[in-house]
């Protein structure tokens, strides 16, 4: 079993920003671990497949705001998806190339974001298969 949850992360600003968290039954019992914060730029450039990743699990768009307590239950393909995109985006700083890269996630199937999804959490130099996803998706291919 997999589960993804999305929490809301008020900042001392007025704004908020959002943490994926994925549950595993594992050989331990059940097993919790954040696999990636946004906020600021990166977030608002992803939050377009946020809401529709909430929508496609049942949520309205409204229920994201600050000051939500309660943390969303994603579906596992959407958690998966919002993860990777979070993942990719969170280092970048130029909005354009945020853009670009979101868009491209948007467009992969399931299965390429699953591939992505466990060689960016599972892979031994995670950082190295975030950054070629990262390439792969800016380059348009």
């Amino acid at each position: 079993m997999r589960e993804f949850t999305l929490h809301v992360r008020p900042a001392p600003d007025g704004h908020f920003g959002v943490e994926v968290r994925q549950r595993t039954n594992g050989a331990r019992g059940l097993e919790e671990r954040t696999l990636v914060r946004l906020w600021g730029t990166p977030f608002w450039a992803a939050v377009s497949q946020v809401l529709d990743a909430l929508k496609r699990s049942g949520y309205r768009p409204g229920d994201l705001h600050r000051g939500r307590k309660a943390p969303f239950t994603l579906r596992e393909e959407c958690g998966v998806r919002v993860a990777l995109l979070f993942m990719a985006l969170k280092p970048l700083r130029k909005t354009t190339r945020m853009e670009a890269i979101a868009t491209a996630i948007a467009a992969m199937s399931d299965e390429e974001c699953y591939y992505w999804f466990s060689k960016c959490v599972k892979a031994e130099r995670p950082h190295a298969a975030q950054k070629a996803l990262r390439i792969l998706a800016d380059s348009g291919g």
